[in-house]
């Protein structure tokens, strides 16, 4: 079975989350049927995607699936896995790609938002991003990520406390462009993708990617990129990530 619905109309691509059993955690199968959706868009030439839930749930998505993360003693977020093979996908699309958030949004799918070009969300969406919880060690590139949209005090709140950041203040903070009522959202999404559709596939295609250059354009050097690295080794071949995953997977309170 499917565990994303893909459709098309007017030069709009709409990809949908299906698999609500797991709360449509970011399994490296659903990913797949993402990036494949994002593929055929591309070839299609679609002028906009919008990435939302198949069903108006209380979770938009529960993030990278646990399940498939390593236990311990290596790199849970390498350059080849699954979910950094997806936020590529979406920042490197030639159209934009807009979230339609209804529900909460945890972990790695916040990380999936906050790479998107545009989102909204209605009074239900709320969104954190946990590896504190995990004693999982972020990867460079979701720090930038996060830090290329939201202010760093926001960031480091959310990374440091794995808190839930309600609507009301997720629109304050930039990390949505805009909060409606339940019953406007869809409306006003595709009222937006509608809109991008008439404008310059073209001049919008080398906006999105001049933007995503800049956003980046953050100088490391080969010493510091190693030491950065380090301090996620260490966490990563230490208890906490252990302990952190196995207590996730076992339903209980981490004891860090």
């Amino acid at each position: 079975m499917a565990l994303v619905q893909t459709s098309l109309a007017d030069s709009i691509g709409t990809i949908a989350f299906d698999r609500d059993s797991k709360r449509n955690a970011l399994s490296a199968e659903l990913i797949a049927e993402t990036i494949a959706a994002l593929d055929d868009f591309k070839t299609r030439h679609v002028r906009a995607v919008v990435l939302r839930s198949a069903t108006a749930g209380n979770v938009w998505s529960a993030g990278h699936d646990v399940a498939e993360l390593p236990v311990a003693d290596l790199d849970p977020l390498p350059y080849s896995d699954p979910l950094e093979q997806l936020l590529r996908a979406v920042k490197t699309f030639p159209a934009p790609v807009i979230a339609m958030v209804h529900g909460s949004v945890w972990g790695g799918a916040c990380d999936l938002v906050i790479a998107c070009d545009l989102a909204y969300g209605d009074e239900t969406a709320a969104f954190a991003i946990t590896p504190a919880k995990l004693g999982l060690p972020y990867n460079v590139g979701g720090f930038v990520n996060f830090m290329s949209r939201l202010p760093l005090n926001v960031v480091k709140e959310m990374f440091f406390s794995a808190d839930l950041i309600g609507a009301e203040r997720a629109e304050r903070a930039g990390i949505v462009n805009q909060i409606v009522p339940a019953e406007q959202l869809a409306d006003t999404v595709y009222a937006m993708a509608q809109t991008i559709a008439t404008r310059s596939s073209a001049a919008v295609a080398a906006a999105k990617e001049s933007l995503r250059v800049l956003a980046q354009s953050v100088a490391v050097d080969p010493a510091t990129f190693e030491y950065l690295h380090g301090l996620r080794r260490d966490v990563y071949f230490g208890p906490d990530y252990h302990e952190g995953t196995q207590a996730f997977l076992e339903k209980r309170a981490p004891k860090f």
